[in-house]
């Protein structure tokens, strides 16, 4: 008989209080770094709304850091303890060395599974929720994680910049390249590939029509499984415009669930105000 399977993440994975509640999710957060002061990266203690007024204030932008091997060895025993077996999903390898640390802690207990997701954000959140229905199917945690392991190549990640301010700052690219994009109204769209992040597109134009041609282009021709899909975004794009993007999400898409979500603070600190992205699962 399989042991009871728990399904984690690290707080990358963006999903919000209540579908971490729904699915039975429990998450370790990254850490926040602002000056003297630490928060966790949960959505609550420190928001992105918070980090933009506080870069706007005096222009400080926040240092991320990732749980270590003993941080991670210190979340699985305690439920490993309690006879669970645990999948564990991870930012992408390429991005971070959260899964490496992972892996190691992972490898000195017995039943825990770390999965490299190749994504981030709600990308990492779609796997999540895909290993949860498959533990309510009896699915043991060995066979979850090697169906989350194939599966990661038909997740798609992907979000439309409205500037590359920052990227900058945070050292993702180069001044004169953010400077040009920001003369010439250029909104880069960015897609994750082979488990980095690079873009793909060039869109131009008004913020809120490059939101619904973005979509459009995402979601048009496409075989997506019709369960759950993301709307996620990094704040300060307004509720109306929200409300019309999921509108025609549901139009496109035909899923069952179209889930807003929130970015936490380590996905918008590089990304910005009123980065939105579209995320699913494709056939």
């Amino acid at each position: 008989m399989n042991k009871p399977v728990i399904i984690t993440a690290d707080s990358t994975v963006d999903l919000s209080p209540e579908l971490r509640e729904r699915f039975g999710i429990r998450v370790i957060p990254l850490m926040i770094t602002l000056g003297e002061d630490h928060f966790m990266d949960d959505g609550q203690s420190f928001t992105p709304l918070d980090m933009y007024a506080r870069y706007h204030r005096d222009g400080t932008l926040p240092q991320t850091s990732a749980p270590g091997y003993q941080e991670l060895l210190d979340f699985f025993k305690p439920l490993v303890e309690q006879g669970y077996e645990v999948v564990h999903l991870d930012i992408s390898s390429e991005l971070s060395n959260t899964f490496n640390a992972a892996h190691l802690a992972a490898s000195e207990l017995e039943g825990v599974y770390a999965v490299d997701s190749r994504m981030l954000s709600t990308g990492i959140g779609l796997l999540a929720i895909e290993g949860a229905e498959c533990r309510d199917r009896g699915m043991s945690a060995r066979e979850i994680a090697e169906h989350l392991t194939s599966l990661t190549d038909k997740v798609s990640t992907s979000f439309v910049l409205d500037t590359l301010e920052f990227m900058w700052k945070g050292g993702r690219c180069s001044g004169v390249v953010a400077l040009g994009a920001n003369l010439l109204k250029l909104k880069p769209g960015l897609e994750m590939k082979d488990g980095k992040l690079q873009v793909y597109k060039k869109y131009r134009g008004n913020i809120h029509a490059v939101y619904r041609q973005y979509i459009r282009e995402r979601l048009e021709g496409r075989k997506i499984r019709p369960g759950h899909i993301f709307l996620t975004e990094s704040g300060e794009v307004e509720p109306e415009i929200v409300e019309e993007l999921i509108g025609l999400i549901r139009e496109l898409s035909g899923c069952r669930e179209v889930h807003h979500t929130m970015a936490g603070c380590t996905v918008a600190t590089h990304c910005g105000p009123k980065t939105l992205g579209v995320l699913f699962i494709e056939e």
